[in-house]
């Protein structure tokens, strides 16, 4: 039986992680993303989303509602009615953070496939006009870096023109950007590539090169956390603990939500 936008609408909704309901007049902090980004559970251990890190570098007074869900794209998650139960969600003065690009590369999936420079943009400014009709403010992030190193030991870009789309489109809507990608290919950098196997989710029976275990995972929200105070979207008042250590016990994997 085929749903209806509403029903698939009403799924998405009960479906997604939200925070609880802040105080009248309180901002939220909206995440649009994939994998990388998203609420994990229990059952995917040690596996962790940046955005699950992020509540420990704001105050409390500014609560996170994390929508990022894993395998989606800028499309598919247009598709499945989900962005349609974010902006119900959404509030004047919220603001939302938009990053997708993993997924959007997958040039054999039509449901989640987009072109950089044109159904890509196409599908972002969705996420953009969408905020700013309900007073909220959108932000634009490019795609966190995967693990990749060549032999030199040098870490690589895995993304294409992706990143390249976003900055373009930021720049031409007058929208903030967390450039993530170029930070994040920065730090893998730092670290080689050994010691960032440390940050990503390397277990003893997988290897993977892009989602996070807690410290990747606290690394990569640090960063956001660092951008949304140098382009202004939140005042240092609106942060805590930037520069001070973040425990990986304090990473915590609730039970799966029933289906």
């Amino acid at each position: 039986m085929s749903l209806t936008r509403r029903q698939v609408t009403a799924t998405a909704l009960a479906a997604v992680p939200l925070a609880r309901r802040s105080p009248k007049g309180a901002r939220r902090l909206h995440i649009a993303g994939d994998s990388t980004a998203a609420q994990k559970y229990a059952d995917a251990a040690p596996e962790t989303g940046w955005g699950m890190a992020l509540p420990f570098f704001l105050r409390k007074e500014l609560e996170v509602a994390n929508h990022a869900v894993n395998g989606r794209s800028s499309k598919s998650f247009v598709d499945e009615g989900r962005l349609d139960a974010l902006l119900a969600e959404i509030r004047h003065g919220d603001l939302l953070i938009v990053q997708f690009g993993h997924n959007d590369e997958k040039a054999t999936d039509p449901a989640r496939y987009t072109e950089p420079w044109t159904s890509y943009q196409r599908y972002l400014r969705l996420y953009v006009d969408g905020a700013r009709a309900r007073g909220a403010r959108p932000v634009l992030a490019t795609s966190v870096e995967r693990r990749r190193f060549d032999a030199a030991g040098t870490a690589l870009p895995t993304h294409g023109d992706y990143p390249a789309a976003v900055r373009a489109l930021a720049e031409e809507e007058k929208v903030a950007l967390l450039d993530i990608e170029a930070l994040s290919l920065a730090l893998w950098q730092r670290l080689g590539p050994k010691e960032t196997k440390t940050y990503f989710n390397w277990t003893a029976t997988e290897q993977d090169n892009t989602h996070f275990n807690p410290p990747g995972a606290i690394a990569v929200a640090r960063l956001v956390a660092r951008e949304l105070l140098r382009t202004r979207v939140l005042a240092r008042s609106d942060l805590r603990r930037l520069d001070e250590d973040v425990p990986a016990s304090w990473i915590t994997w609730p039970p799966a939500p029933a289906s």
